[in-house]
């Protein structure tokens, strides 16, 4: 049978963006040792426990059936989810493990219109125990911070083979997926066969977040936890974390100096302000931004956004460039001078102490 788990070269973090630090997320969590070094998935290895799913923060690795998975829960009036060590019935999943914290959160929306309820086996004795152990950090970050979110039952039935009859589906659901034509119903068809094909396909937003918002734009007053970035006073305006988000979560903008005698200076353009935009959808929480920042002035904290905020662009840091007093040239620490003035002789020989 084949793997349903593929590679999205062109989603992946280090793909969009290069990076000193290149991310390992997937490699690290896989219990199987199933990826190479160079995100190759072994297919005779992969047991498809979605792991790596659950840790990717862009969908470099996804099972080709999730677009299915989010249909159904729109479509359905009761949720049941079932992995293939339980009973069957409903929608089955490759494992709990494949559920990041967006997915649980979605769940959770959906349940406070429906009852949603997930079947499992016996996971301290099914061998992807280890998978379903990241996810269940997931949905705790997500109840730590949400509370009195509405439940989401979980079952532990598994199939034994002594219960024939299983679960009964919901009656409601019915697996019919329009197309549009003859040349998509085909594609469709080669994807079953061969899901490697659309192992190319490239998404600015994960298909988690994708079905996050989806079942947030049905009450858009309703609120949900997100981790969103914030910037303190001790912010340079460097704008480095704008140009190293892989995900073009952050932007900025600059405002120039309109003096025509400042373009004929021989110091440097004045920037008189600048300002950082967040697009909270986009924001997959990979970290980078914050890593980059050498003063540490970015952070995350945790609101209760709505529909109309998360799928927004939000003002988070506004102010101006830091110049050198003494040579007019730009300087990224909160100082007066650049490190050549701080550091030379005042009667301007080109004496350093050491």
């Amino acid at each position: 049978m084949t793997c349903q788990v593929v590679y999205h070269n062109g989603n992946c973090l280090n793909t969009k963006k290069a990076y000193t630090n290149t991310c390992r997320l997937c490699i690290e969590v896989c219990p199987y040792q199933a990826i190479s070094e160079y995100r190759q998935l072994d297919a005779q290895k992969c047991s498809e426990c979605g792991a790596c799913m659950a840790v990717c923060p862009s969908d470099g690795f996804v099972d080709t059936q999730i677009d299915k998975l989010y249909e159904y829960l729109e479509e359905t009036d009761e949720i049941r989810l079932n992995c293939p060590k339980a009973l069957p019935g409903g929608f089955e999943i490759p494992c709990l493990g494949m559920f990041d914290i967006d997915g649980w959160v979605t769940l959770i929306l959906w349940a406070k219109k429906k009852p949603v309820t997930l079947v499992t086996g016996v996971c301290s004795a099914c061998e992807d125990r280890s998978a379903c152990t990241v996810s269940v950090q997931a949905f705790k970050q997500v109840h730590s911070s949400w509370p009195d979110h509405a439940p989401v039952h979980i079952q532990v039935r598994p199939d034994d083979g002594r219960d024939s009859k299983g679960i009964e589906a919901p009656k409601s659901f019915k697996r019919s997926f329009s197309l549009d034509n003859w040349r998509q119903k085909s594609m469709k068809q080669v994807e079953h066969w061969l899901p490697n094909l659309t192992a190319d396909q490239t998404y600015p937003i994960p298909k988690s977040r994708q079905g996050l918002l989806q079942a947030l734009e049905k009450d858009e007053d309703e609120k949900i936890p997100f981790r969103v970035l914030s910037v303190s006073r001790l912010c340079t305006n460097c704008g480095v974390c704008a140009s190293i988000c892989p995900q073009g979560a952050l932007q900025k903008t600059e405002e120039w100096d309109p003096d025509p005698a400042a373009k004929e200076s021989p110091l440097e353009d004045k920037i008189l302000s600048q300002r950082l935009i967040l697009e909270p959808q986009k924001c997959v929480h990979c970290n980078r931004c914050l890593d980059v920042c050498r003063i540490e002035a970015l952070s995350y904290s945790t609101k209760m956004l709505n529909y109309r905020f998360l799928t927004g662009k939000v003002l988070i840091h506004e102010g101006s460039p830091l110049y050198c007093k003494q040579c007019g040239k730009r300087i990224f620490d909160n100082t007066e001078l650049c490190l050549v003035c701080s550091t030379s002789d005042p009667k301007g020989r080109s004496s350093f102490f050491l």
